[in-house]
């Protein structure tokens, strides 16, 4: 039966139970009313390769969850943008509040993309992916009313990494010589963002505090919003040669670079949930084929500031490289035609000197790899 509002009530059962999450998606604190029900003959579980949950028909098991009543108009708007930004869509269902059924209406997956997992538990997907799942949602609600959820569903995978690095800029860094930011010592006056897919970009109206003590005049500043990502070298200490990359770089070529195939080090976006020693190992699987021993981590850092949010983990990945290991690697379905160079430290440095590696992470990896090489090679 629909309430007063005319709105039939709602049976959530996955992530819109963890309530920061449905205060995100709603704009506010629910006023309306939230019971606890059942959904008999069905399961919650985990989808496949994803950090949200589904519904499917399960004779013999109980799904607990709430009915919520008292919905408005604009809450059913906000709830349906974000659960169709996944694929799910409003059914009728029947569930039961102690010994009443009472009809009301659930989010169902309309994807054949969605594979169910192992038995979902709210729980235990908050403690690992409750905080990720803010972060994403806020973005994911930022396009309310500029976007069709079927743009998020699209653009969900990078909007997830751009969460994920958000994530890990909570990890404080040190600050001995550095000004300690506090609460309001920066005040963002207006945000928009004119465009979200693979990156994103975000307009920025802001104030700061002066170093004499002051607030500087409002600036306005343009953002490139991208993943953090991890940067490895290969080094075999024994032949005393690395492993560099070669591809084409569309920055080079929108730069007006005349030579756009560049020489780097292996490198890759942080996937949620990974950590950057987890990312690095794998890309360097994807790129390269290869293996790693140990990693040696050489230093986190920005790029670029200034107007790229860009973070890189880079490492010195310690490796066998016999004469066969270069060759064509990458991933096709990302659109990668990767070759790899075996070169010996001391041609890399000559490639170095001469200019011919312009990469930032590699130019940096191989002073680091300078640094170290003999206490690698002793040990």
């Amino acid at each position: 039966m629909p309430d007063d509002t005319g709105i039939a009530p709602l049976f959530l059962y996955g992530t819109l139970r963890y309530g920061p999450l449905l205060k995100l998606v709603l704009g506010k604190d629910f006023a309306g009313e939230v019971v606890a029900a059942d959904l008999p003959d069905h399961a919650v579980h985990a989808v496949e390769n994803q950090i949200f949950p589904m519904v499917r028909l399960c004779p013999g098991h109980i799904v607990e969850g709430v009915l919520v009543r008292g919905l408005t108009p604009e809450d059913v708007a906000r709830l349906d943008f974000y659960e169709a930004g996944f694929d799910y869509i409003l059914r009728p269902v029947t569930v039961r509040v102690g010994p009443r059924d009472v009809n009301a209406r659930i989010y169902w997956p309309e994807t054949a993309n969605w594979v169910p997992a192992d038995l979902w538990d709210l729980d235990v997907w908050a403690k690992r992916w409750g905080e990720l799942t803010l972060l994403a949602a806020e973005e994911v609600m930022n396009a309310y009313g500029h976007a069709d959820p079927q743009q998020i569903v699209a653009r969900f995978p990078s909007i997830r990494v751009r969460a994920q690095a958000r994530l890990n800029a909570h990890q404080t860094a040190p600050t001995m010589l550095r000004c300690r930011a506090a609460p309001h010592d920066v005040i963002v006056q207006n945000k928009t963002t004119p465009y979200i897919g693979f990156f994103a970009i975000e307009e920025y109206t802001l104030t700061h505090r002066a170093f004499d003590g002051g607030q500087v005049d409002p600036i306005h500043r343009a953002i490139f919003v991208s993943a953090d990502a991890a940067t490895v070298l290969p080094y075999d200490p024994v032949r005393d040669r690395v492993l560099l990359i070669e591809q084409f770089r569309a920055g080079a070529m929108a730069r007006g670079d005349a030579q756009p195939w560049l020489l780097e080090a292996i490198a890759g976006r942080i996937d949620p949930g990974e950590t950057p020693e987890e990312a690095a190992r794998r890309e360097t699987r994807e790129e390269a084929g290869l293996d790693l021993k140990d990693l040696i981590p050489i230093g986190n850092y920005y790029p670029s500031p200034g107007a790229i949010t860009e973070y890189l983990h880079s490492f010195i990945g310690i490796a066998d490289l016999p004469d066969t290991a270069a060759g064509i690697g990458g991933l096709a379905d990302e659109g990668e035609d990767i070759r790899s160079h075996l070169v010996s430290f001391s041609q890399m440095m000559d490639l170095l000197d001469s200019g011919e590696i312009g990469n930032a992470s590699l130019n940096l990896s191989a002073l680091h790899l300078a640094r170290l090489r003999d206490s690698l090679r002793d040990s």
